[in-house]
């Protein structure tokens, strides 16, 4: 009698998703240029069209976020992302003739994609998108808080790229996500690559799985102002930053470092764009409140800086979008010196800048090692200095870190999902882009000057074979067998020409 563990419920059926799925991926890698395109256009047009729509219903069913940001990130996770990438090919071989060497791209396969509560749709529409510009079947699995939103929208991009021709089953959606379910997933030899972003857990549980996996890890963002800054300026766009989508996006500020020489009157700009700094009694009331027992309250994430304050128990001007915190010891044992997913923004006075980095030296080795900074200075000296020792791989400038660090306020690659490399324990160094989904096979001829290099002009990887032999040979030139390997040619024919669709 076996005595083996019964399949967690849905498994079964999963797995013959991801069948379905790597039969997709099989087909879409004989797609060209053109008719990749085209699914493309079309799926991001879909998105955009319901960007509203389902920024909407993700704050509605999560509880997170303001509706407007939600909608910008939804437009620029379709139609910005496609224009942003419009001018590369992720399809056609590349052909060096000095090298002597011909790039084939290989998609990976089966993408198996998994998105956050916090930035559900975006994440979706950018992780669908980057899969099909590289001619992968994508199996997206929502997180259970964002599930119906993400759901209906999966299905939404997979009804468009099917309608443009794309291969049936390139683009699907775990309707049920379980912790099972989704390891049994992420697991299973048919997924050929895991997008993890989420929490720490899901991540490792990503690495974990035996499987390629390319995930990110947690912010607690620095923003150093020295006295060099446009002070007006950078309190708007940290106020701007700090409020958008109320702080969901890892990539915000989680405590603004300035230096005493000029805090004052920086302190006093915050309040003319919308932050309120409390006293140090109200301070401590906000660490007690929002961090009972040192831990930051799950239920509060994405709530505004209204409710904030009003479980603070602090009153607060109408007009108020973020709450500043000032303390003064960056340490462990200060909750406000950890990552803040809502419009909560600590402070710290530093004598000087080079006592400002080491402050937010200090930030990143509590947590958000290899993610992000900020900086908002014009002296390229401190500048340079900044970015050469906080160990991060994105340094944003004079602009808001949610949007900039993100690369939609940037010429960073815009994303949803932020490697933080070998500081943050990342398999990417960089922000996901398209050619993170592909591998390239590189044939490269002997660098012998005698060996001529082959004319590869006019051939590509989906539609190149070796030419017929010409002359039948004697002994298969009999009638019958001409009418087998005619029967057959038709039938591989007429198999090929399915396998395009």
């Amino acid at each position: 009698m076996s005595t083996q563990a019964p399949e967690a419920a849905g498994v079964p059926r999963a797995r013959m998703m991801l069948q379905r799925a790597h039969w997709a991926a099989t087909a879409f890698a004989g797609f060209d240029p053109d008719r990749t395109r085209r699914i493309v256009e079309s799926v991001a047009e879909a998105a955009y069209q319901n960007a509203q729509r389902y920024a909407e219903w993700a704050v509605e069913e999560t509880g997170m976020g303001v509706v407007e940001h939600k909608r910008r990130k939804n437009e620029d996770c379709s139609r910005g992302v496609v224009e942003w990438y419009g001018g590369h090919d992720y399809v056609s071989a590349r052909i060096d003739p000095e090298a002597k060497i011909v790039e084939l791209p290989r998609p990976a396969g089966v993408v198996l994609a998994l998105t956050p509560s916090t930035n559900p749709i975006a994440t979706v529409y950018f992780k669908v998108l980057l899969s099909l510009m590289t001619r992968n079947a994508v199996v997206v699995s929502p997180h259970p808080l964002a599930r119906e939103v993400s759901v209906d929208a999966t299905n939404l991009l997979a009804k468009a790229a099917v309608a443009a021709g794309a291969p049936d089953g390139c683009v699907q959606v775990v309707e049920e996500p379980t912790i099972p379910l989704i390891e049994a997933l992420m697991s299973d030899t048919t997924t050929d690559v895991i997008l993890a972003t989420g929490g720490v857990a899901v991540v490792r549980a990503a690495y974990r799985s035996g499987n390629p996996a390319i995930g990110v890890g947690p912010g607690n963002v620095p923003a150093l102002v020295d006295h060099t800054a446009d002070l007006a300026a950078a309190a708007e766009r940290l106020m701007d930053s700090k409020s958008f989508d109320n702080s969901i996006l890892c990539t915000n500020e989680s405590c603004v470092i300035v230096e005493e020489r000029c805090a004052e009157a920086f302190e006093r700009e915050l309040g003319r764009h919308g932050g309120y700094v409390m006293t140090p009694e109200e301070t401590v009331q906000a660490r007690e409140k929002l961090y009972p027992e040192g831990r930051l309250r799950l239920d509060l994430i994405g709530k505004d800086a209204a409710k904030l304050a009003d479980e603070a128990e602090i009153r607060v001007p109408a007009r108020t979008r973020v709450l500043v915190a000032p303390f003064s010891l960056v340490v462990p044992e200060e909750p406000l010196a950890r990552e803040k997913l809502f419009p909560l923004l600590g402070l710290v006075r530093v004598p000087d800048a080079r006592r400002g980095i080491d402050a937010a030296r200090a930030m990143l080795r509590i947590g958000g090692a290899g993610h992000s900074a900020v900086i908002h200075s014009h002296d390229p000296r401190t500048i340079m200095a900044y970015g050469a020792a906080v160990q991060v791989l994105r340094v944003t400038v004079n602009a808001g870190g949610s949007t900039g660090s993100a690369g939609l306020d940037t010429n960073l690659a815009p994303t949803m999902t932020i490697g933080t490399g070998f500081f943050g324990r990342s398999s990417l160094g960089e922000n996901l882009e398209p050619r993170h989904l592909i591998n390239m096979t590189r044939v490269a001829y002997t660098t012998d000057p005698s060996e001529p290099f082959g004319d590869f002009s006019g051939l590509e990887p989906w539609s190149a074979a070796p030419e017929a032999d010409p002359v039948p040979s004697p002994a298969l030139s009999t009638g019958a067998h001409d009418a087998r390997e005619e029967i057959r040619r038709i039938v591989l024919e007429e198999l090929r020409e399915l396998v395009r669709r």
